[in-house]
């Protein structure tokens, strides 16, 4: 049992292979946190500090003593008390106070893991894998209760936390906030590192000090978006890829999220995570309940990329699930920027017959082949085939691409509606919109009102007819548009705030009946590109369109960024045309291949447009690719040169049992007189030798990551990779 208790003194100690995680109810009232870092034996409490005055703050007393909430480190703060600091949970009672005060009243203990109802989370395939407490806090006053939860894995160092909320009390309340997880620290020597970014330039790095106040990341656009991610870490200022200590924090949520750190006045820092309580309420009748997404918390104190490769690990084998989860990915190859909405089944056809002829094992079609849809005015919701483009149906096509000797997939974007549809005109009703309000259009649709089951039907049944009438291989779930005007005609008026919640309750509830029944698709989630790319979406669909950007050099930051919290296995990389289409750069065919070859490899362009020798360089690409997707799907990740620091950027893949690594050196801009550029490894057996493959020649281990490679690139855009194999211990 990962879980130790002290039942005298109240004492909570969560353990993890490396960390730490301790709690412990203070004056028998406040549970507060006392520790989160490297292992330890429980210590004395006589050395945790809880309690000092402080000049305005109220004192609490009880006949155990007295404390000060606005000093005390909390578990789970509320709000309108005496701790001025942000709060995890804000409610409305019926008599319309806001005061809520939880003390301690229980805790549970028991092997295994919490499941989360209509809400993605990681898991456990064995009891064994991990232990969960749960601690239950009452506001005995009005009788509301708050049940933590806390999980810690066995074999991994992470810690995750939930909340469920339940109404004891014959009045109704309103919950206006609710946080997933709240973590007071009594220092403020920190760094804030979070993934802002935009469409096309998806989950960039920034970092900067913390500083008095809040520093905060949000979403309010009702996805988790490209312009923010629901991660963040706080590291120490020294802390880089190798040393120092790092402190994770991602929501498993695919809506409106909030997170963030306030320094207070004594310099103590307090991190936040969860739904952001902009534009959310949700109203707990009597016996009524509620339950907060789970927040995945990870400490190393071995730098970023411990952090970084511990979430992969999780992700990859605990939170994806399904047959994609331990089987390799298909290369493939999308028709979109080949030929945009101008296509026709002949083409198609040539498409997959070109596909075979180079060893790429899929053909997907993008938008364009449903309904009257033939630019982006129209269509959407009317997920029937367009047979003035499609004669064979998606049944005929899927026959006649199989028959090239590939797969087939299709791309959908179930959650919009276009104003001139079938469907809007049926149903104008069904999308999200505020009466008496312009409905604004972006991309020219609407979003659909998921909150109401009506709509949830019509998509579930929609897209499994699709599917369940042709041999379809994977599905691109794609998302054009975020909320506005926000309101649901399902909805009455004091439960409108509820839907932005209800609406990922709902597109969860319709992941889980199409994916739950099709277990041989491969899905692929997509916003715009990588702008629902978080957790909560990788539980249903193993893997995400990383960027609308498939620029080489674009894609270095992107998937450089990205790989901070998610893993190489989530991240769609594709091959695509030059002038790229998004920045008009032209790299080389090669570099272009090598940066897609660090994720989910594919091409995305028109394949008849190669000349016979891209053909050979393309075929040489899959052919490789097909070998290093054996354990670049499941290596441990190295980051060894930032592009976000310097010209320069490289990483490294090290399979499972050290027997394997790829590694790709990428330079943007050549320079004159240069000087001597060194690739130098990590995370090798310092007493092994290495072949590199295809090179005749072997290295020792220590040699490899104290001398390195030399690296002779020459010209602008260019990129040189590595195949070794640990062959022997050397002499």
């Amino acid at each position: 049992m990962s879980i130790i208790i002290d039942k005298e003194n109240l004492i909570f100690q969560l353990n993890t292979p490396k960390t730490s995680y301790i709690m412990r109810v203070f004056n028998h009232r406040y549970l507060a946190h006392v520790y989160w870092g490297k292992s330890v034996k429980t210590p004395d409490m006589e050395n945790a500090s809880l309690n000092r005055f402080i000049g305005f703050s109220p004192v609490a007393k009880n006949e155990y003593g007295y404390c000060v909430p606005d000093f005390l480190c909390q578990e789970y703060p509320t709000g309108c008390g005496s701790d001025y600091r942000n709060p995890a949970m804000s409610v409305v009672y019926a008599d319309g106070s806001r005061t809520a005060e939880l003390e301690y009243e229980s805790y549970n203990v028991y092997r295994g893991k919490y499941r989360l109802e209509g809400l993605p989370a990681t898991y456990v395939e064995d009891e064994v894998e991990a232990d969960t407490l749960e601690i239950v806090m009452r506001d005995s006053v009005k009788n509301l209760k708050v049940i933590l939860m806390f999980c810690a894995y066995n074999q991994l160092d992470v810690i995750t936390r939930a909340v469920k909320i339940v109404n004891d009390s014959d009045e109704r309340v309103i919950l206006e906030k609710v946080m997933s997880a709240s973590v007071d620290y009594e220092t403020d020597e920190y760094d804030f590192i979070e993934l802002p970014g935009g469409w096309g330039k998806e989950r960039h790095i920034e970092r900067t000090p913390l500083r008095s106040g809040i520093q905060s990341i949000e979403s309010r656009r009702g996805a988790s978006s490209a312009q923010m991610n629901p991660f963040f870490a706080m590291v120490g200022h020294n802390t880089n890829e190798e040393y120092g200590e790092a402190y994770g924090y991602n929501l498993v949520y695919s809506g409106n999220f909030s997170a963030g750190v306030e320094v207070d006045q004594l310099h103590k820092s307090r991190a936040w995570i969860g739904i952001n309580d902009y534009d959310f309420s949700w109203i707990l009748e009597e016996g009524d309940s509620f339950t907060a997404p789970e927040a995945v918390m990870v400490y190393s104190a071995e730098g970023l990329g411990a952090m970084s490769r511990t979430y992969h690990k999780l992700y990859r084998t605990r939170l994806v699930r399904g047959k994609y989860r331990d089987e390799v990915r298909p290369i493939l190859a999308n028709n979109w920027e080949g030929t945009y909405f101008n296509f026709t089944e002949e083409k198609i056809v040539d498409l997959a017959k070109e596909a075979a002829g180079l060893g790429i094992e899929l053909l997907v079609l993008d938008d364009g082949w449903f309904g009257k849809r033939n630019d982006d005015n129209c269509s959407l919701g009317d997920w029937y085939v367009n047979t003035e483009k499609l004669p064979s149906g998606i049944t005929g096509l899927a026959e006649k691409v199989n028959a090239c000797g590939v797969k087939f997939g299709l791309w959908f974007e179930p959650e919009m509606v276009s104003p001139d549809s079938d469907l809007y005109r049926a149903h104008p009703d069904w999308c999200i919109h505020t009466p008496g309000r312009e409905r604004n259009e972006t991309r020219n649709q609407l979003t659909l009102d998921l909150s109401r089951p009506e709509v949830c039907d019509y998509i579930v049944e929609a897209v499994c007819k699709i599917l369940d009438t042709a041999n379809i291989s994977y599905v691109k779930w794609d998302m054009n548009r975020h909320m506005s005007e926000l309101g649901s005609a399902g909805l009455p008026a004091e439960r409108q705030k509820e839907m932005p919640h209800r609406y990922m309750l709902g597109l969860y509830n319709v992941l889980e009946r199409v994916v739950g029944t099709h277990p041989d698709v491969l899905f692929e989630s997509c916003s715009g590109g990588g702008g629902r790319f978080d957790p909560g979406m990788l539980y249903y669909m193993p893997q995400t369109w990383t960027s609308d950007d498939t620029d080489a050099v674009e894609r270095l930051f992107i998937q450089y960024g990205t790989s901070l919290a998610y893993p190489t296995s989530a991240m769609g990389a594709h091959v695509s045309a030059v002038p790229n289409h998004q920045t008009h750069r032209v790299t080389s065919l090669k570099m272009r291949g090598d940066v897609a070859m660090s994720g989910n490899f594919g091409y995305e362009l028109d394949l008849n447009a190669f000349t016979e020798e891209e053909k050979e360089e393309v075929r040489r690409q899959v052919a490789e690719y097909k070998e290093l997707r054996t354990f670049v799907q499941k290596a441990d990740m190295y980051r060894l040169k930032s592009p976000f620091e310097g010209n320069d950027t490289a990483w490294m893949f090290v399979s499972e049992d050290g027997m394997d690594i790829y590694a790709g050196y990428f330079r943007v801009l050549c320079k004159v007189n240069p000087g001597i550029y060194r690739m130098k490894f990590t995370a090798l057996d310092p007493e092994a030798r290495y072949e590199i493959v295809g090179e005749n020649k072997c290295y020792s281990g220590d040699e490899l990551m104290n001398i390195g490679l030399v690296v002779e690139l020459h010209g602008d855009f260019m990129s040189k990779t590595w195949r070794l194999r640990k062959i022997e211990k050397s002499n």
